[in-house]
């Protein structure tokens, strides 16, 4: 059995380009299914955020549109409401990352208001990735590995190959033009390699010890690819 960490926003907002808020958290297929993936699998997770507030879901992920019809839409919302880890996070600050077998961070527009900036997320990445420990990040949970950022001033995952929810995506839910940077220019700039594939369709990067999904169709191939990498 190994133990996982998922790394999780605590913003319930992104504040945009004029200044205005945008409700959000993270979104809910992007933890539900990597969650069922390794429960199933026998896995211990354990939730973090800052602050140690409870991760609040992004609405927009539970309705029916996103969640590919209201039967799946009820499923994740379930699962959202009744797992206990979701319920009771630890304290970023107080992780000890020597507890866990593996970090996962799920998207949302909320870890680019928090994690993209949190200090103690930052030092857990990047000590994660300089370990060897399995890492995964998707959609927009990758703007966390833009924290993770060595005393040199260099980032961490520089010059590894990843994916991330892609500009392209972005223009077409129509934030692009709102957002105050872009994920994907973002990441470019600290030195990763943005491999995007096509709009929605799942897109999985696996380098070393770090495997990246593109957006939440990506979640369950992910975690698929992130559980072989668990002891």
């Amino acid at each position: 059995m190994a133990k996982i960490l998922f790394l999780m926003t605590g913003a319930d907002h992104w504040t945009l380009a004029d200044g205005s808020k945008h409700p959000t958290g993270f979104w809910a297929e992007e933890a539900v299914a990597p969650y069922e993936a390794f429960k199933a699998a026998g896995h211990e997770i354990t939730v973090a955020t800052p602050g140690g507030v409870v991760p609040p879901v992004d609405a927009g992920s539970l309705t029916p549109e996103a969640a590919g019809g209201a039967e799946n839409a009820a499923k994740i919302k379930a699962v959202v409401e009744g797992a206990a880890e979701f319920r009771t996070p630890l304290t970023l600050a107080d992780v000890r990352l020597d507890d866990f077998d593996a970090v996962y961070v799920p998207g949302g527009h909320g870890p680019m208001e928090d994690l993209a900036v949190d200090t103690d997320s930052g030092r857990l990445l990047a000590r994660a990735v300089e370990s060897g420990l399995p890492v995964g990040v998707v959609c927009h949970g990758p703007a966390a590995l833009l924290a993770a950022v060595k005393e040199d001033g260099t980032n961490a995952y520089a010059g590894y190959r990843i994916t991330a929810f892609t500009n392209t995506e972005e223009q077409l839910a129509g934030s692009a033009d709102k957002a105050k940077w872009l994920l994907e220019d973002r990441l470019t700039e600290a030195g990763l390699t943005v491999e995007t594939g096509e709009p929605w369709a799942p897109h999985v990067r696996v380098d070393r010890n770090v495997v990246t999904g593109q957006n939440p169709a990506s979640s369950a191939p992910l975690a698929a690819e992130l559980l072989k990498k668990l002891p």
